[in-house]
């Protein structure tokens, strides 16, 4: 019985450990929001412009993808201000490694949905 006993506590023993270890893997991983944060910061500082936003992000393979808003020109009206959307990626540690703007746009414009941009 005693054995029993024994090796039983050993295994959850043996369980606590590993959902220990777990739970500290899982505090080095920065969370969706966290990478969102931080890649707008980066992003801000590096082309000294305001981004305003985070269109769409993913999990890739290699770390995040995401579509950030950046405020480029500010115009009266507001309406007038040109933005950029800015395809940035960043690693699985949220650490921006690179970026492009891919879209640039007046603030009051809507998307065309015709083919030809008209």
């Amino acid at each position: 019985m005693s054995n029993t006993s024994n090796t039983s506590g050993s295994q959850s023993s043996s369980n606590s450990s590993k959902s220990k270890a777990k739970d500290a893997e899982n505090e080095d991983v920065p969370g969706a929001m966290e990478v969102l944060r931080n890649a707008r910061t980066q992003l801000s500082e590096l082309t000294g412009m305001v981004a305003e936003s985070v269109s769409s992000f993913e999990r890739t393979e290699d770390g995040w993808a995401l579509q950030i808003e950046v405020l480029e020109l500010e115009r009266v009206p507001d309406t007038m201000s040109l933005l950029a959307s800015y395809e940035a990626t960043c690693n699985p540690d949220g650490e921006l490694t690179g970026y492009r703007r891919v879209r640039r746009y007046e603030r009051g414009r809507a998307d065309s949905n015709r083919p030809g941009g008209r």
